[in-house]
């Protein structure tokens, strides 16, 4: 039912869209945008089309970006030498908060998963494949998720990569810091026990 009038109704529908936003936040993201004084609106909506037309994925890592080549790429001061290899994007800005790694990035774009008719080619594997025969890189890591996708992405690039004789190696899964023992599941309890570390 129509309680405000189409317009923020319809604002109210396209905002709900979004993951993560359910009707009561729309509504209350909805109610910010229409108080907000419209300079501010303005630049906001403004924002939303910028982004989306100068959006691009990087030449070489193809994370999204607003240039030929991401900073992380474009920067001189990074190990050029390891990529991890990361489904999207968001997995990069994950890595890049524990401010940790200084290699490059490989964003394949996706995981492997034939029950959704997503194959190899559909993702950046030739890209990387591309990538590691003109580049002088010593390690890959492979940072897919834990899911049965993002395993099977990561076994699928291992058997690629190996054989070009560069190391290949996996992030480590296993118990979550404060995580009680009692309510993990076995196979997390098992790649806890087997990515264990000397003290």
């Amino acid at each position: 039912m129509d309680y405000y009038g189409t317009h923020i109704t319809k604002l109210i529908e396209e905002l709900s869209r979004l993951p993560g936003v359910g009707g009561k936040t729309a509504q209350r993201l909805a109610f910010h945008i229409i108080n907000l004084p419209e300079d501010m609106a303005n630049q906001l909506a403004k924002s939303i089309v910028l982004a989306k037309r100068n959006t691009r994925y990087c030449e070489k890592c193809f994370t999204i970006t607003d240039k030929e080549l991401c900073p992380i790429c474009a920067s001189e001061k990074r190990n050029g030498t390891t990529i991890m290899v990361v489904e999207q994007s968001k997995d990069l800005a994950a890595y890049e908060r524990t401010r940790e790694f200084k290699g490059l990035y490989h964003v394949l774009q996706g995981a492997i998963s034939p029950m959704i008719g997503v194959g190899p080619n559909d993702i950046k594997v030739r890209e990387l494949l591309i990538r590691l025969q003109k580049e002088d890189i010593v390690e890959v890591i492979l940072a897919t998720s834990s899911t049965a996708e993002g395993e099977a992405t990561a076994t699928y690039h291992s058997m690629l990569i190996k054989p070009i004789g560069i190391n290949v190696t996996r992030i480590a899964n296993g118990v979550p810091v404060g995580g009680d023992l009692e309510y993990i599941d076995e196979i997390t309890l098992l790649r806890a026990l087997e990515g264990r570390i000397e003290l």
